[in-house]
């Protein structure tokens, strides 16, 4: 099983729970996180999204969530694999609005993506359905919907909580049919408490994370090749 996560914490959020029964049925579960990479010095917009996270302008922000990623993929009996990717905003994205108004012309990091991961193996895969339009997220749809693997499409969490009629990326197949597999939730929120960096930023705290997910179950989007290949895999819970 592989799983392909925009940044270190969306698969944790978005799937965990799927993640963890897939890992304790037996499954080799592999997170492929795609925009991961140190980038010395930041300024602008990059360097005020770790400082909003109460981090020192000198602080090595995401080698602090590779370390929370690795311990999260633990919790969850995952492998995390980092790609060595720059998020948006050391690729020019220059405001939070920025984010979610569509990639900029020029930014082919999808491109980047697709070729690394042609090495990462996995019968079947998981990936964001893009729910919330940030570019990362939907440059990641475009390159896996592109794959013609079986996918698992996931509602990306937390933006799913915050507009629950969010619409998918443009780059989303159609003929997609819901279905639920067994999944741990506890364990899911185990994991997710291990981004620290990020709670208070997206949940407001670890308590009100927990609170958030517990009503929140993973449903996830699959064609009939998915599905017929996610039954062989473990039946679907009921």
């Amino acid at each position: 099983m592989t799983a392909v996560s925009p940044h270190l914490d969306d698969a944790a959020f978005s799937v965990g729970g799927t993640l963890a029964a897939l890992a304790d049925a037996g499954h080799e579960v592999t997170v492929v996180t795609c925009f991961t990479a140190s980038v010395p010095g930041p300024t602008g917009f990059a360097l005020a999204c770790q400082l909003d996270k109460g981090l020192p302008a000198d602080a090595d922000y995401m080698a602090l969530r590779r370390d929370e990623d690795a311990a999260a993929m633990a919790v969850l009996g995952a492998t995390p694999l980092h790609l060595d990717l720059p998020e948006a905003p050391h690729r020019g994205y220059g405001s939070a609005a920025e984010l979610f108004a569509g990639a900029h012309e020029g930014d082919e990091v999808w491109r980047t993506v697709r070729d690394l991961l042609e090495a990462v193996p996995g019968d079947l895969w998981l990936a964001p359905q893009g729910l919330g339009a940030h570019v990362d997220h939907l440059q990641v749809l475009r390159v896996v919907a592109g794959t013609g693997r079986p996918v698992l499409w996931w509602r990306d969490s937390p933006y799913v909580l915050r507009d629950p009629d969010a619409r998918p990326g443009p780059d989303l197949p159609g003929g997609l049919t819901a279905l639920e597999l067994p999944q741990d939730l506890d364990r899911r929120a185990d994991a997710c408490a291990c981004y620290a960096t990020q709670l208070g930023f997206q949940f407001g705290g670890p308590e009100r994370m927990r609170a958030a997910l517990a009503g929140l179950p993973e449903v996830l989007l699959a064609d009939a090749a998915a599905q017929e290949l996610a039954a062989t895999v473990v039946s679907p819970a009921r």
